[in-house]
């Protein structure tokens, strides 16, 4: 049924249709606890796709839910009929209009994307919620989103001025402020004047339900902010027009620290006053979370909590005496004036960052999003934090506080026992929602009701406004097509819960997961915020790198996790088509695991994946090639000239890559004349030892790096040594999922280095990769060996070492500018900062590369993946190799990095230790 809906639909749109296990899987969620899996899911490219889809599912009878960047919390993104995804292909700024200080824009436009062009022009839109970078208009349309900026710039509604929509019959409208574009509409509003005036619109923040009061006479008759936040339940958005606001010229942000977030609540009064741009709340313990995954965030004043106000203004000098006059008027512990810009970004990270840091309690524990935005009059904010914290006392629940304080707005992740206590997760969120609306709230404020709230809109409205909602509904979209379930007939709040029903996945000799105690746990961690989904092109970032060259959900770490979860549910099979379709083009970069907020690790799902398909099983030539290419380099070195002689034959080269799984059109890098293993003859030096790891890619391919890396530790009085016999990190076997053989060569070089390690030496690496195998794959393949956890504490870079000896002195480069190329693994697993250091002690002027170079160890020389190898280098590699004068150096410690420059720009890499050596 589902292969004959995907080939009828597919004829009558120029957009892609997709109904596969793995397509469905992706789309079954958003960023809410929620799980419905699609029929089909449609990318529609014109107006007249999105028609024919609608009409089609008329006929047929099936339901349509539009979806934009996929963040909603609520549930209102998922459907069990057609998903329209407008975020691929209908993108488009249609105009800028700086006179008037207007956008028309596409529903599927990213925030991001509109500020940029809209910042041309010294404008910006007002509302900024966190997930600006991947969150689309229509989807802030759809939810009346906020962010920090509404308390000055208003909510998505109060920017909308025209609004194109096909209503739930095929009928394309346009809504502005004309009640009778709609038929019925003005008898509507009539007939309601006073439900709408007594029991809607009563504070900002009263997102939950239809937001009626827009109707009214007196609040100007606007059919298109009524239509905002109504989550995809009236119409379907074909394009919008909104207002932009003049971007400040000049900012500063004060931050206002108190003894806990209550007590920061109750001076909301005292902060308002002085008309700041952005007042949120942080409590202490989500920055605690923050700074346990950064390392460090910038200096925050005295307190438990904090109020970060942000003011605009003319010039530097009025803002900052806006400033000064509010630290002297609030009632706070501790204050902190922030005017360099950096500063101020950096501690607005601690806020984007929240929503997904927040999706684990400080011990650890899940938390979920079943109670994410509560909003109450700001005046009675104080108040409600108390009572609210006694209630998730009473229930057993813990989470992380933050929120718009200006609005009263409050978000909050709680470990709320979705799994295993349903009955228990029920009984919390109505008394969440008792008492929100003791205090005047709304059980939603900024996110919508989605399938997380609108059941219990009962406890919040007469039974006259829910029937006002229905009868709303009723006159755009009067068969209920169009997202049923939300807001109006809503589903029960404890059906099609994601985490209902999971059972442990069994264990088949795959990694260790701390934290999580298995692999169904661990993918459980995606909750769906969907930062791999941003264009970091612009800002700086290493995930997603397929995604950014496919823009395809399945190549997204969301779109992975998300079938994995299908996996761990019973729902996929281990070897089945989608699993492989959905990980085939991830690189291993591992970039996720430092990059994600929630701490999603595809590489190492991926690893286990490959492990569970193949156990036992023929596996891929490239996994007996590349997978297991130290053994045969070890051969090849001994006969380096002649093998690199045949390599440069092309008929050769390409009949030898086909044959072993590989990309005829890739060069094979030359081996060196000699390893160095084999040129080593002992250190003379005299003083304590180091252990210099000794890899593969190292050893056969630039043993000139580990000569320069010698002469450096040398250099510093100490004695190298380097592993009496030939080991191995198990790299390469880890990538191609044969973990069984990964454990085999890690517990021989557990063997070589323990010795080394009890006595308190360390462990040099080179390579970045190995260095991160043994920091971090190691200790999770051989978890019940406690050598292990003793020999990866062991392990340092070469700029983490240089840094802890007192006695190196940099050479000095102040006349040299560096192009450097952080490597995926080292920005995962050991960081940048000791590298950055390092090379900003020698006064180079220093190019950092953010992004992935696109080969990725064994991923580029696969055969298939050629194509998007290339496509991942020119989002920054590439670009940047260009833009770096000829007199630049191009550095880059990683393989892999270095043979993709060398092969795609001809542009020769010099490591780390090769660059502090040479003169």
């Amino acid at each position: 049924m589902t292969d004959s809906l995907e080939r009828a639909l597919r004829g009558r749109i120029a957009g892609e249709v997709d109904a596969s296990p793995r397509r469905r899987a992706e789309y079954s969620s958003d960023a809410s606890n929620y799980r419905v899996p699609p029929r089909a899911v449609v990318f529609p490219r014109t107006v007249a796709d999105v028609e024919s889809t609608l009409a089609f599912a008329l006929v047929e009878g099936l339901p349509v839910t539009a979806r934009g960047g996929g963040t909603s919390v609520a549930g209102n993104a998922i459907g069990p009929g057609i998903v329209l995804d407008f975020s691929r292909h209908m993108h488009a700024i249609l105009e800028v209009d700086a006179e008037r200080a207007l956008a028309r824009v596409q529903p599927g436009v990213v925030l991001s994307t509109l500020q940029r062009a809209a910042a041309a022009h010294g404008l910006r839109f007002g509302p900024d919620p966190s997930t600006q970078n991947r969150c689309t208009l229509g989807g802030m349309i759809g939810n009346n989103a906020c962010g920090p900026r509404a308390v000055a710039w208003g909510r998505t509604s109060d920017t909308v001025r025209e609004l194109r929509i096909l209503d739930g019959t095929g009928v394309e409208r346009t809504l502005a402020d004309d009640p009778a574009a709609v038929p019925g509409l003005p008898e509507f509003t009539r007939a309601n004047l006073a439900l709408i005036r007594t029991e809607l619109g009563r504070f900002d923040r009263q997102a939950s339900g239809y937001s009626l009061e827009h109707l009214l006479p007196e609040r100007g008759s606007s059919i298109a902010k009524a239509f905002v936040g109504t989550e995809g339940t009236c119409g379907l958005l074909l394009e919008a027009t909104v207002g932009l606001v003049p971007i400040p010229a000049a900012t500063v942000l004060v931050v206002l620290g108190y003894p806990d977030m209550p007590t920061a609540a109750d001076d909301i009064a005292a902060v308002m006053a002085d008309a700041p741009i952005a007042v949120e709340g942080l409590d202490a313990r989500l920055v605690d979370t923050v700074r346990a995954h950064r390392g460090t965030v910038p200096e925050l004043p005295r307190g438990g909590g904090w109020l970060f106000v942000e003011f605009g203004g003319d010039s530097p000098d009025q803002v900052r005496a806006t400033a000064e006059r509010l630290c002297r008027t609030a009632h706070a512990l501790d204050s902190r004036i922030v005017t360099d810009i950096a500063v101020a970004q950096a501690l607005w990270r601690i806020r984007a960052d929240g929503a997904g840091l927040a999706g684990r309690t400080p011990d650890g524990t899940p938390a979920w999003p079943g109670w994410e935005d509560a909003a109450v009059p700001p005046e009675r904010l104080g108040a409600y934090l108390r009572e609210f914290q006694a209630l998730t006392r009473d229930h057993g629940l813990d989470g992380l506080l933050y929120g718009h304080f200006g609005d009263g707005c409050i978000h909050v992740r709680l470990d709320l026992p979705i799994a295993d206590a349903p009955q228990r997760f029920r009984s919390f969120l109505e008394d969440a929602a008792d008492q929100v609306v003791k205090f005047g709230g709304s059980l939603s404020g900024e996110h919508g009701d989605g399938r997380a709230r609108s059941e219990l809109l009962a406890r919040m409205y007469s039974p006259a406004a829910l029937a006002a909602f229905a009868g709303f509904k009723a006159l755009f979209d009067p068969d209920d097509v169009l997202n049923p379930g939300v807001l109006v007939d809503p589903r029960p709040i404890d059906t099609d819960l994601r985490l209902a029903g999971l059972r442990p996945v069994s264990a088949a000799g795959g990694f260790a997961y701390p934290g999580d105690g298995e692999i169904g746990t661990a993918v459980h961690r995606c909750v769906g915020v969907g930062k791999c989904r941003a264009d970091t092109r612009a800002t700086g970032g290493f995930m997603c790198p397929s995604y950014l060259a496919t823009a395809d959900e399945k190549d997204s770490t969301r779109g992975r996790a998300r079938v994995l979860q299908e996996v761990a549910r019973g729902a996929l099979d281990w070897r089945s088509d989608a699993v492989a379709e959905s990980l085939d083009l991830c690189l291993s970069c591992k970039a996720c695991h430092a990059d994600c907020p929630a701490g999603v690790d595809i590489a190492t799902y991926k690893s286990e994946a490959l492990h569970r398909r193949y156990r036992g099983r023929r596996r891929p030539l490239d996994h007996y090639s590349l997978g297991r290419l130290p053994g045969w380099l070890a051969a090849a070195s001994r006969l380096a000239r002649p093998v690199n002689a045949l390599a440069k034959i092309g008929p050769l080269r390409r009949i030898g890559l086909r044959a072993a799984g590989m990309d005829p059109r890739r060069p094979v890098p030359a081996l060196a004349h000699k390893s160095f293993r084999r040129g080593w003859t002992g250190s003379t030096a005299v003083g304590p030892e180091v252990m210099l790891w000794v890899d593969t890619f190292t050893d056969g391919f630039d043993p000139d790096i580990a000569s320069a890396a010698v002469d450096l530790i040398e250099s510093l009085g100490y004695r190298v040594r380097i592993p009496e016999r030939r080991v191995c990190c198990g790299l390469t076997w880890i990538s191609t999922g044969q973990l069984d053989g990964a454990r085999t060569r890690l517990r021989a070089t557990v063997d070589a280095l323990a010795d080394h390690v009890r006595a308190g030496g360390l462990v040099i690496g080179l390579e970045p990769s190995c260095t991160a195998a043994l920091r971090d794959d190691l200790p999770r393949l051989l978890p019940g060996d406690e050598r292990s956890a003793r020999v990866a504490a062991a392990v340092r870079t070469l700029a983490e070492f240089l840094l802890e000896q007192p006695r190196w002195r940099p050479p000095d480069r102040a006349a040299t500018t560096v192009v450097v190329q952080p490597h995926c693994h080292q920005h995962a697993i050991m960081g940048f900062a000791a590298d950055r250091e390092v090379l900003a002690r020698t006064g180079a002027t220093v190019v950092p590369i953010a992004g992935c170079c696109g080969l990725a160890g064994n991923f580029g020389m696969q055969r298939g993946h050629y194509d998007l190898s290339v496509a991942i280098a020119e989002n920054n590699l590439l670009p940047a190799l260009r833009a770096a004068g000829p007199d630049a150096v191009f550095l880059a410690d990683g393989f892999s990095c270095r043979t993709q420059a060398h092969q795609l720009a001809g542009r020769p890499a010099q490591h780390l230790a090769q660059f502090l050596r040479d003169t």
